[in-house]
């Protein structure tokens, strides 16, 4: 009995004892790259098997008021709203209210060669529109109340930059046209249809769709650092990037939607495998993209990932599936980028696992 107490005891230390040694290299890691404590910053989150192990905040939510990031800190996560988008088309299509081969002339009949651009090329990027984040008119739009429809019209009379299926493109347009579709199919609006069948459901209580106006409880302010300092962000009004970009989370109700994911508390796991596939090109070439999710690896161990920039605010996240790892980073100032400093945490917390 005494042996078997001291074996545990001794596995114990040792599991312990390498528990620590990550946590000390990932602090040093994000010190390396977050130097400035009195300036904005970034918070972070390592879970294993949908637990949180690790968690760390750094720097500043609000420098006017000399209010600190805590790990609850509510940022803007940019494109990784295009999860959320991705993932309410299939729970859509499960519902039988649309399907993803659906040309989009199916919802907008004046959309140009909407006969042969699918729901599937603007999840997948590969419709070819032109991206209106970079068309130099949005700038005249960029602070207006845009209605769905009056996003679609902005960008879809541009020429397009190659036909449907041809090449992969990272494009904004396709998922803000996603966004039209979902309020089409579902008869409501795109964030009453997240909050009710996705925050609601995962039990995201401090998920939003993002407002400047709105009383947010431990908001993070965003910002911009030019040679004279740091400058609250650049106001856009969040009906421009809408489905593409304008939601906001902290770290454990991102865990929360990691969590409901891989319980299909959403989705079958039939139709989920879908966001999860790597898809092809009309000659046949695979791309590392599938629903909402770049397909990548590390170190030869298949990831899902992806990031998200918005006016004030930067975020990555990366999920392993195969150890079920969810690393996760979020900045609020456009300066900080976590894209790196995650992948970086995530390549080092499954070297963490070999030396068990």
């Amino acid at each position: 009995m005494q042996r078997l107490f001291l074996l545990c005891l001794i596995i114990w230390s040792s599991v312990y004892s390498n528990a620590q040694d990550l946590n000390r290299k990932i602090d040093s890691l994000i010190q390396s790259e977050l130097k400035e404590t009195n300036g904005p910053g970034g918070v972070f989150l390592i879970s294993k098997k949908g637990k949180p192990v690790y968690e760390k905040a750094v720097g500043m939510a609000n420098l006017e008021v000399d209010y600190k990031l805590n790990t609850n800190s509510v940022f803007q996560i940019g494109s990784m709203t295009k999860q959320f988008t991705a993932i309410s088309i299939l729970m859509l299509e499960e519902q039988g209210k649309l399907k993803v081969s659906d040309p989009v002339s199916k919802y907008i009949p004046s959309y140009p060669n909407g006969n042969n651009i699918t729901i599937h090329h603007l999840l997948t990027h590969t419709s070819g529109i032109k991206d209106f984040t970079k068309m130099k008119a949005l700038h005249d739009i960029a602070q207006k109340e845009m209605a769905p429809e009056q996003m679609v019209d902005f960008f879809k009379n541009e020429p397009v930059d190659f036909a449907p299926g041809e090449k992969f493109e990272y494009n904004n347009s396709g998922y803000v046209i996603l966004g039209y579709i979902i309020e089409f199919a579902s008869g409501g609006t795109y964030e009453d249809f997240i909050k009710k069948n996705i925050f609601d459901k995962a039990g995201m209580t401090n998920s939003y769709y993002a407002s400047d106006r709105k009383i947010i409880k431990n908001r993070a302010f965003g910002y911009h650092k030019k040679s004279s300092g740091y400058v609250n962000k650049t106001v856009i009004n969040f009906s421009v990037p809408f489905s593409s970009g304008s939601l906001m989370s902290t770290l454990d109700d991102m865990l929360k939607w990691q969590n409901a994911l891989n319980q299909n508390l959403l989705l079958s796991s039939k139709e989920e495998t879908k966001a999860f596939t790597k898809y092809k090109l009309n000659n046949g070439q695979e791309i590392e993209y599938g629903y909402g999710w770049h397909l990548k690896n590390i170190s030869g161990i298949s990831t899902r990932e992806h990031g998200g920039s918005i006016f004030g605010f930067k975020s990555m996240a990366v999920y392993v599936p195969s150890e079920d790892i969810y690393v996760l980073g979020f900045s609020n100032c456009d300066c900080n980028s976590p894209t790196q400093l995650v992948k970086d945490m995530a390549k080092m917390t499954l070297e963490n696992l070999k030396t068990k």
